[in-house]
């Protein structure tokens, strides 16, 4: 009985971990965000924090799936694309986030790196939504069928990283609307 307790306190405790890290991370970034100021957030010691995640990788890796898991809870009832541009306009309200992202994804092209995994898995499950997506789409006439699912999936994919990287250099690049451009050069 008291391993449940003691780890129905432990899952609390993490999700308070990446609550906070969720908002420290968003407003100050990947390299301004220590382990440090997250832990003192949620009144732990660093090494305290880290035992719930193992190492400041695997944190980060964390601290992502979990933006992942809030950003498909608010975009979950409505259709894809749509819910595709809720995101993407939401990001540009969390820059550390979007700065986490794709420091991660270039760092995950290491097949060794803790992040590797995740982006796989990742790009698998935002795929097949994809994939889903375009198949009705394109079945009820509301986009080209002339184009191949695929294609759109991967050029939809870089410009949505593309335009991601792009904003953090300049944050006057609108990414919601050259996505909704991407969109509609894909109706019939």
């Amino acid at each position: 009985m008291a391993k449940r307790g003691a780890y129905a306190k432990g899952v609390v405790k993490r999700e308070e971990i990446l609550e906070a890290a969720l908002e420290i991370v968003g407003r100050l970034g990947y390299r301004n965000a220590s382990v440090r100021e997250i832990a003192d957030a949620v009144g732990l010691s660093p090494a305290g924090l880290l035992h719930y995640f193992g190492t400041k990788e695997q944190l980060f890796v964390e601290i992502l799936r979990a933006r992942d898991a809030q950003d498909i809870g608010v975009s979950d009832e409505i259709e894809f694309f749509d819910g595709f541009l809720l995101v993407v306009r939401h990001n540009a309200d969390v820059p550390g986030l979007v700065q986490l992202y794709t420091q991660l994804q270039a760092e995950a092209a290491d097949p060794t790196h803790p992040a590797h995994d995740f982006f796989l898995e990742r790009t698998a499950r935002v795929h097949a939504a994809a994939r889903e997506a375009i198949a009705v789409a394109q079945m009820e006439g509301r986009m080209r069928s002339d184009l191949d699912p695929e294609w759109i999936i991967r050029a939809g994919h870089a410009l949505a990283d593309g335009l991601q990287n792009a904003w953090l250099l300049d944050p006057t690049i609108d990414m919601a609307a050259d996505i909704e451009r991407f969109f509609a050069l894909l109706r019939p």
